[in-house]
């Protein structure tokens, strides 16, 4: 064998022969390009935010309306952001006149003086409004008959409640999980009413 050789062959062995090389090169190297992140996580950087227009002097009852609107617009927001990708610019507003609450499309949310509508129930209702529940074309469109017909939330509350589920819809609402009355509200209504709802953009609404 040639000197070439030999020194060929002797370093081939000692690569197989040494464990500290062999565990070095399977050891996992870190990726460069970091893995997509989980649904959730996504969903986590939806752009729903709010403002609350306020008086530059306000009365007591003012401030305690404040009080309520802004916990119950924090939690309904934080849960539409954590369950979806949805965006909207919210401009809400206390005004006394109002019976319960209502919502626009164009984003304004009004809340009024009753303050057992001032929760996180009337909150997301709201908000569903200003997405397009009862005020869109799309809305019109999918829900006019009574029962929406997109495909995409028609699926998902099959999943909930059975393959012979369906969502009614009548006067700008929908059920199951509209949360149109304090009685339809528990944690796991108000997580599928937001699934619900972001599945209705996506069906078209």
């Amino acid at each position: 064998m040639s000197p070439r050789k030999a020194v060929v062959a002797a370093l081939a062995a000692a690569l197989l022969a040494g464990p500290g090389v062999a565990a070095q090169a399977a050891t996992p190297q870190p990726q460069t390009t970091a893995a997509p992140a989980p649904a959730r996580d996504r969903a986590a950087a939806a752009t729903i935010t709010w403002s609350l227009v306020r008086a530059s002097n306000p009365t007591e009852d003012q401030r305690s309306a404040y009080d309520l609107i802004t916990k119950a617009m924090n939690a309904a927001v934080a849960r539409y952001n954590n369950l979806s990708d949805l965006g909207k610019t919210l401009t809400v507003r206390y005004e006394p006149g109002v019976p319960t609450a209502d919502g626009n499309i164009n984003g304004t949310i009004r809340f009024g003086s009753n303050r057992s509508y001032m929760n996180e129930r009337t909150a997301l209702h709201e908000i569903s409004h200003t997405i397009g529940v009862g005020t869109s074309s799309g809305w019109s469109r999918l829900g006019g008959s009574g029962t929406w017909t997109g495909g995409q939330a028609t699926a998902l509350v099959r999943q909930y409640d059975g393959s012979g589920a369906k969502i009614s819809t009548g006067g700008g609402h929908f059920w199951p999980y509209g949360l149109n009355y304090d009685n339809e509200w528990s944690g796991t209504a108000a997580d599928r009413h937001v699934h619900i709802v972001a599945a209705m953009v996506r069906d078209g609404l």
